[in-house]
């Protein structure tokens, strides 16, 4: 640990694991994250509102301030009452404390995964916006958009069309390539699976049924928001 590698002092590398600054509170995680989904639902809704009033009555909504209340508000009573502090590394003896530890199979399946897929994603992406025509972007500027409204407005609402089911795809992927966490010895869904649970059961068939209906629930899901979002923006036909 003493020759882990050091960055700027806050996150440090070594072979027993990637070491970075966590975020502590005594109000508990659970807490945290039923404050944080109550904002986002409450500021989804005030901009879904925002968005009918202005369809109603073309008036710009006002919806700024309640926003700001709202993410002001959830700050203040996290940093009042939950006492809202950064645990950092540090080298203690021969090991680190503070912070949060990731495992070196853990790190190396994010980081694995994370390039691999960002490279098909990019291109997907990049791709997808190349497929809306230039006299789009031509029409949107003689009509006098600038280039980050023509983004905006035109290019990419269009783009969002062709990008949703190839991206659908790659994200199904990156489900089942998680397994090969199984391969680096990190304790995945697979492995917990079909190593621990059937070593102590013996039940191969059930254990394998269990582990197919997961995948299945969790490409079902991702299938079944991926067709919503197509439906959100698909053509309405007059």
């Amino acid at each position: 640990s003493r020759q882990a590698v050091n960055l700027l002092d806050a996150v440090f590398l070594s072979n027993r694991g990637i070491f970075v600054p966590s975020l502590e509170t005594s109000l508990g995680w659970e807490t945290l994250a039923l404050l944080a989904g109550g904002s986002v639902a409450a500021i989804a809704d005030i901009l879904r509102r925002g968005r009918r009033q202005r369809e109603e009555t073309g008036q710009p909504p006002r919806v700024a301030i309640p926003i700001v209340f709202i993410v002001a508000g959830v700050l203040l009573l996290v940093a009042g009452w939950g006492q809202l502090r950064v645990s950092w590394p540090a080298l203690q003896g021969f090991n680190f404390s503070g912070g949060m530890a990731l495992s070196p199979e853990l790190a190396a399946l994010v980081v694995a995964l994370a390039v691999y897929n960002a490279s098909f994603i990019a291109e997907l992406v990049r791709g997808s916006i190349e497929a809306i025509g230039k006299g789009q972007r031509e029409a949107a500027a003689a009509l006098g958009l600038d280039r980050g409204r023509i983004l905006k407005l035109v290019i990419i609402p269009q783009a969002m069309r062709v990008l949703v089911p190839p991206l659908t795809n790659q994200y199904l992927h990156l489900v089942k390539a998680s397994s090969l966490a199984t391969v680096i010895g990190y304790p995945d869904l697979v492995n917990v699976f079909v190593g621990t649970s059937l070593n102590q059961t013996g039940r191969a068939i059930e254990i394998m049924a269990m582990t197919m209906a997961v995948y299945l629930v969790l490409s079902l899901a991702i299938t079944g928001l991926s067709n919503l979002q197509s439906r959100r923006l698909r053509l309405v036909e007059r």
